[in-house]
């Protein structure tokens, strides 16, 4: 997910965004410990998702201040 199109999502789609992926990093923590997971690479890209959405929800609470 491109951060241009994170910044355009409402705060309400962020936090609904943030807790499927969280939701998705378990299920495939999951099956990396039973040894199924096929794309171990889609859970460092899950995880930058969650962080880039954390960054720009933290975010907008000090940008409206400095409006």
């Amino acid at each position: 997910m491109k951060m241009k199109e994170i910044v355009e999502m409402s705060t309400d789609e962020l936090l609904t965004k943030r807790r499927d992926l969280r939701q998705e990093s378990l299920h495939l923590r999951l099956q990396q410990q039973s040894g199924q997971l096929e794309q171990p690479s889609r859970l460092r890209l899950l995880r930058r998702d969650v962080a880039r959405i954390e960054t720009v929800l933290s975010q907008r609470p000090k940008q409206g201040a400095q409006k």
